[in-house]
């Protein structure tokens, strides 16, 4: 695969994340976010992933790796104040983690 069609898969997967996240969302939490802001949180949470370690841990007896989801939202609150996106309720972060992380898990079945 060339590099174009990398670029054009990848932005397709995040936008299939994107909309993933945002249906998962409840109500009260979704209008809070826009498209722009959640592409902004996946950038953040990819990141994350890749400098953290945390996608390096050893999984468990059942395949699973222990990922600390208030850490990450919290993260991703203290990056979004630092970036000048925003403050953000880590607590409403949480949802956006959870759904990234369930869209990914549903991609590996």
């Amino acid at each position: 695969m060339g590099l174009e069609e990398e670029l054009i898969q990848d932005a397709e997967d995040d936008r299939l994340t994107v909309e993933f996240i945002k249906s998962y969302l409840p109500q009260e939490v979704k209008e809070k976010f826009t498209d722009d802001l959640l592409y902004y949180f996946l950038d953040v949470l990819v990141e994350y992933y890749a400098n953290s370690g945390v996608l390096d841990a050893a999984p468990d007896a059942d395949g699973c790796i222990d990922i600390d989801i208030d850490a990450i939202a919290a993260h991703l609150a203290k990056q979004a104040q630092k970036d000048h996106m925003g403050t953000f309720d880590a607590e409403d972060l949480r949802w956006v983690v959870e759904g990234e992380l369930e869209y990914a898990e549903q991609q590996e079945d």
